[in-house]
């Protein structure tokens, strides 16, 4: 049975948004591909119409999931112009950050799978971290521009640090405390 343009693509995009969610649940290395055509009720065998291997799979979902926090990072600080990066972090450090793994931040989900790989994933990610430090570096307090980069910086590993302890931990209100302190040292303002 002959599979239209429209159906291969809508098929491509479904394994797409599948394995994004199973990679952030389980990691690049705890799910197959058998495992994720599955998920996405397709047969096996039709995975490599869409993509030459896992690897290749990997850097497109890591990829698109990269561009959809570039997105709503920045949908998020228009909302809030008087105050964006308070809306950002208030976003970002919340308890469905932590409790969603699969359905969240793709660097706090596989941050720790990507420092162990080479290649193209990685080089993604870097690109990916290094694009949201300029965006973070643009709504931060600073005198000069390296300033800004700086806090830049440190915001990040802060927010993401945060979200990698509190899932680490059995404790929630543990897990509560990583979050929620550095929300507040983080911000402008208590919430």
């Amino acid at each position: 049975m002959r599979v239209t343009k429209e159906k291969f693509a809508e098929n491509r995009e479904k394994i797409l948004e599948v394995a994004g969610v199973l990679f952030r649940e389980r990691g690049f290395d705890g799910i197959g591909v058998s495992d994720i055509m599955k998920a996405a009720g397709m047969t096996h065998g039709g995975f490599y119409g869409h993509f030459q291997s896992k690897e290749d799979l990997a850097l497109e979902v890591s990829r698109a999931l990269i561009e959809r926090v570039k997105i709503r990072w920045g949908e998020i600080i228009a909302r809030a112009p008087e105050r964006p990066l308070d809306a950002l972090v208030r976003h970002y450090l919340d308890r469905c950050s932590v409790d969603d793994p699969g359905g969240s931040c793709v660097f706090a989900s596989l941050v720790q799978e990507v420092s162990r790989s080479r290649g193209a994933v990685r080089e993604t990610f870097n690109d990916g971290l290094s694009a949201l430090v300029d965006i973070l570096s643009r709504i931060v307090d600073g005198d000069t521009e390296q300033e800004r980069r700086d806090k830049g910086f440190t915001t990040l590993s802060s927010m993401m640090g945060a979200v990698i302890l509190a899932r680490a931990v059995e404790s929630r209100s543990l897990s509560d405390s990583f979050l929620y302190t550095t929300r507040d040292s983080l911000s402008l303002a208590k919430f």
